[in-house]
């Protein structure tokens, strides 16, 4: 009868134990999934940051910027239809 009792109790075990991997498995992949999205979310908002740093620090450099592409493409839309 022991010797039943112990190759029950091998078998459980072992049955235990590939439930684990396979649960650990599962939490590893759900895991990698959920950083890579905060990974993306962070990347996005700090290019936001960035780029609202850049427009309050060149201000005056952008106008002058935009300025002479619009006065440019005035001239050329002008050109071509006038």
């Amino acid at each position: 009868m022991n010797k039943f009792y112990n190759i029950k109790n091998r078998i459980c075990a072992g049955e235990r134990k590939e439930k684990s991997k396979e649960r650990m498995r599962r939490l590893r992949r759900a895991m990698a999934g959920k950083s890579s999205g905060i990974d993306g979310l962070l990347v996005t908002v700090g290019l936001c940051i960035i780029a609202l740093l850049l427009c309050v620090v060149m201000k005056d450099k952008l106008e002058v910027f935009i300025g002479t592409i619009v006065d440019a493409l005035t001239a050329k839309a002008t050109g071509i239809l006038g």
